[in-house]
């Protein structure tokens, strides 16, 4: 397998609908854990009434907004923390959502993080399991992927899925549902929901 590196600032630097499905197959490191992503979701920003980021900037989406290659995370209902990678050009939303990953080192102590999983596929399977899995919370807002100034960091190591991407619409969203915006590794145990 080949040394893993960073990605660049470069990488980030485009519009999610291009950089979503180059995640697939990346590593989430944090705190002496890794995964390897097996499931995105692309978001727009404006032009996107599903994004956080549709009605403009606000305290909570100013991350979004650039510049590119930094974390977003929010909390869901209330209660459970998701990731998205900030993509784009700086003063435009945009983020690809971290829905799922498979694990790869640090298990016991993902493990430890989420005691309710009866399997190892259920650690990272799904938004917030992979952010209670990799120890991603609301301090990691704004973190800069890129010199991993909090720790979390987004690399690769030249592995090449087996298959190409699949992708189906967006999942547990009622705007712009239909959208073909999620990008999936199919056939992985890990994948948080088969298509409809």
């Amino acid at each position: 397998m080949a040394r893993r590196r960073r990605l660049p600032r470069s990488f980030y630097r485009r519009d999610p609908l291009e950089v979503a499905p180059e995640l697939i197959g990346a590593l989430v490191e944090h705190d002496g854990r890794r995964a390897r992503v097996v499931e995105v979701e692309a978001y727009r920003g404006t032009d996107d009434p599903a994004s956080h980021a549709y009605r403009g900037p606000t305290p909570r989406t100013a991350v979004m907004f650039g510049p590119p290659g930094h974390l977003y995370v929010y909390l869901s209902y209330g209660m459970h923390w998701c990731a998205n990678v900030v993509c784009g050009v700086d003063g435009v939303a945009g983020a690809v959502l971290l829905r799922a990953a498979a694990p790869e080192h640090g298990i016991e102590v993902m493990r430890r993080a989420r005691p309710v999983a009866r399997r190892d596929r259920d650690l990272a399977s799904g938004p917030a399991k992979l952010c209670q899995a990799m120890g991603i919370d609301r301090r990691h807002d704004g973190a800069d992927l890129v010199a991993a100034d909090r720790g979390v960091t987004v690399t690769t190591d030249g592995w090449t899925p087996p298959v190409a991407p699949a992708t189906s619409p967006r999942i547990g969203i009622s705007a712009a549902a239909d959208r073909p915006w999620r990008w999936y590794l199919p056939g992985d145990p890990n994948v948080s929901a088969r298509p409809r």
